[in-house]
């Protein structure tokens, strides 16, 4: 299934004993279609008040519903801020989160000098003027493949800290400032420490080089403020086009790394 939702009154993805999680909004409603409890796996997980317009998740059942009826009788039982986007079958080889050979992120900035209401939930606001150019010169440093420690939670448990940048573009909107991301994967608050980063070298805070500089050091602790959840956005993962899956998200796919 593709799946959008708002991250706002969720703490985060994965499923928790007391606080509402998506997974567990999203199991009780397949569950109700599958007329059995399902247990559902996603392409990446997203913490407390990040957003998604198209995660994929997929579920094991014994059930058997045409797409159309699998997409409408779940959103029936969801609640307004999570919805399934399409739905379509796929053989036991697949795994939302292992057979994604790229991922895609955005994070926006509203740029202005009085916050917004309506963008509140959905940007982060910097009030003073930030150099864009600068900030692109600082994110060339960060694409290709490194060593992200840097730029990892302190707490993330990925196994390896080295992932491939394919691209990180920044784009300019009237007042807003989004930052594209792609890769082959992202540690825990990568994107986020990238934001963070950038906006520091876009108010002049930092040098442009300081992205390359922190690459180098591998140290958390010397990479400056984890940008807010709010302005992040989990925008797709690509899959090799045998699953035939339905995306429909605005990032282009990514062709799937040779072995050289």
């Amino acid at each position: 299934m593709g799946v959008e939702y708002d991250g706002t009154d969720f703490h985060g993805w994965q499923r928790q004993v007391d606080d509402r999680s998506v997974q567990a909004c999203l199991e009780a409603a397949v569950g109700r279609v599958a007329d059995h409890p399902i247990t559902l796996h996603c392409a990446g997980r997203t913490d407390t008040g990040v957003h998604a317009i198209e995660q994929v998740v997929h579920f094991e059942t014994t059930a058997t519903r045409s797409e159309r009826s699998w997409v409408l009788g779940t959103n029936v039982n969801l609640p307004p801020d999570v919805a399934v986007r399409w739905a379509h079958p796929a053989d036991a080889s697949f795994h939302a989160r292992f057979s994604a050979y790229a991922r895609h992120y955005r994070y926006q900035i509203m740029v202005r000098r009085t916050r917004s209401p309506l963008a509140r939930q959905r940007a982060v606001w910097v009030h003073e003027a930030l150099d864009v150019e600068r900030m692109r010169a600082a994110a060339l440093h960060l694409v290709g493949e490194h060593d992200f420690s840097s730029f990892r939670a302190l707490g993330c448990q990925a196994k390896s800290p080295i992932r491939r940048v394919h691209y990180l573009d920044l784009s300019e909107q009237d007042d807003l400032v989004t930052l594209h991301i792609g890769a082959n994967g992202f540690l825990h608050h990568m994107v986020r420490n990238i934001a963070g980063v950038l906006i520091a070298v876009g108010r002049s805070q930092a040098e442009t080089d300081w992205t390359r500089l922190l690459l180098d050091v591998r140290d958390r602790t010397l990479g400056g403020v984890t940008a807010p959840p709010h302005g992040l956005f989990f925008v797709r993962a690509d899959y090799p086009d045998h699953f035939g899956l339905p995306q429909i998200a605005g990032a282009h796919p990514l062709q799937p790394l040779s072995s050289d």
